[in-house]
């Protein structure tokens, strides 16, 4: 339990950003990060460099910031660091709350509060709790449940780790926003003020530390949004540590929820889809007669969502068919993943990334796609999918992504087997050969939407849910 003095930190991305505030950059001996661009900058003062030249200065651990620990624990074993010295952040609140800066040193960052926060009655108000408050799915998927709430008479407030674009949003429907960037690294106990709570909601596998140690008088839904991936970096005893005591387990589907029972398959886990707001116009949807077929693909770029499958599948197409068509791949494009992909799409001249988009774009741009495509390795529920539904668009979707099982392949939607991008070509090839069919193939794919994914449904399911407590 000695004070950590020398680390290197292995990741610079979205999770590096996310967690830096908890070391100090005296303790810090490098950064280290497998792309060439980045070795051999400075970041925050530091230096980035390999993680094979990392491994050759003196250091005490090595923290992984990023969700491909799998990998990147298998590097750093094979580079010949020691197990026990490699850390996810899922281990800071052994290394910083008890251990690591836990010498008398108070670790605790001031906590933010918005809305009236401050001024909550507890015990008479359900908490939502978010990892972050970007505009992702799991995040927005709580502001849905948080509106289902308010509609059937609960108090409400919502506290997160991150602040994000959607805090604004939550205090000018005036709901308090508490912003405690602790909870990143703190249990329940450790963070006291959550005891009195009617119930808590916590949203994604990211609370599992969390819940390890809690007071079980306040009651806990767990609602999981997470497929395998985001476990590797879990430590199964204190995954197993979390008490099931006046707790209600529920996952979006069955990818998130088989993902839990691998690891707790004594968890009773039931469904909860989340709602997705009617945002669609579909008057405005106009027949595309002679125009290119436009298929749409919308999410971070990385291996997990598999945008490289669906390049692939293009350069399978013939290229007098694949001319008939236009292909958009929207998403946060500064990835490793990213950047092979524009070198591959130079001799594409029917594909474009646009980068990121915001949610008035996206619905636009949805308005206006014939198909959406989710080429992804492992999706447990893409919003988007519902979201290109809600508008009456047809989705393309692997077998690997939870919303294929709410839909008949060919009727109200294609599915393909997942990493088959020879049958995923098929796919898209028919989709440009019968353009007629695809609209109706929408209209039945917005059913879908009305009958699993609206928010009437979902309000039905939140309210049974809360019978629970």
């Amino acid at each position: 339990r000695g004070k950590i003095l020398k680390i290197l930190i292995f990741g610079t991305g979205d999770y590096y950003q996310r967690y830096k505030k908890w070391f100090v950059k005296e303790e810090v001996v490098a950064l280290l990060d497998n792309s060439p661009a980045k070795q051999h900058t400075v970041m925050d003062g530091i230096e980035v460099i390999s993680p094979r030249e990392g491994i050759s200065k003196d250091f005490d651990a090595v923290i992984i910031l990023s969700f491909y620990v799998k990998a990147m624990r298998q590097q750093l074993l094979e580079l010949g660091v020691p197990e026990g010295k490699i850390y996810h952040f899922f281990d800071l609140n052994r290394l910083i709350c008890h251990g690591y800066g836990g010498q008398g040193i108070d670790y605790k960052k001031p906590i933010q509060y918005y809305g009236g926060a401050e001024r909550i009655e507890p015990s008479s108000t359900i908490l939502l709790l978010s990892h972050d408050l970007t505009m992702g799915g799991p995040a927005l998927a709580l502001y849905h449940m948080g509106q289902a709430l308010r509609k059937q008479g609960n108090k409400i407030a919502v506290a997160s780790m991150l602040d994000g674009p959607l805090r604004e949003i939550l205090v000018q429907e005036g709901i308090p926003v508490i912003i405690d960037v602790n909870l990143q690294v703190e249990t329940m106990r450790d963070a006291g003020w959550l005891d009195k709570f009617r119930l808590i909601v916590c949203n994604t596998i990211n609370f599992h530390v969390f819940l390890s140690e809690r007071n079980t008088d306040t009651p806990v839904l767990w609602w999981l949004h997470d497929s395998a991936f985001f476990y590797d970096g879990v430590n199964p005893d204190v995954l197993r540590a979390v008490s099931s005591e006046k707790m209600e387990v529920c996952a979006v589907g069955p990818v998130a929820r088989k993902a839990m029972e691998s690891y707790r398959p004594d968890l009773l886990i039931e469904d909860l889809l989340y709602g997705v707001t009617d945002e669609a116009e579909l008057m405005k949807r106009k027949g595309k007669d002679g125009d290119k077929v436009r298929f749409v693909t919308i999410g971070y770029i990385e291996a997990r969502k598999g945008q490289d499958i669906l390049i692939q599948a293009i350069l399978e197409m013939p290229e007098n068919v694949r001319k008939r068509a236009e292909f958009l791949i929207v998403g946060q494009d500064n990835s490793l993943l990213a950047g092979q992909i524009r070198e591959e799409i130079k001799d594409i001249p029917e594909t474009v990334m646009t980068g990121v988009l915001d949610r008035e774009k996206i619905h636009e741009l949805l308005e206006q796609a014939d198909v959406l495509v989710c080429p992804s390795r492992e999706d447990p529920m893409p919003t988007v999918a519902a979201e290109a539904m809600m508008h009456g668009v047809p989705c393309i979707l692997s077998d690997a992504t939870g919303t294929a099982g709410y839909m008949q392949d060919g009727v109200d939607g294609i599915v393909f087997h997942s990493e088959d991008a020879g049958s995923l070509a098929e796919k898209l090839v028919r989709c440009i050969e019968h353009p007629k069919q695809l609209s109706d193939m929408g209209m039945r794919a917005r059913k879908v939407y009305e009958n699993v994914f609206s928010m009437q449904v979902f309000e039905e399911n939140v309210r049974n849910v809360l019978l629970k407590f």
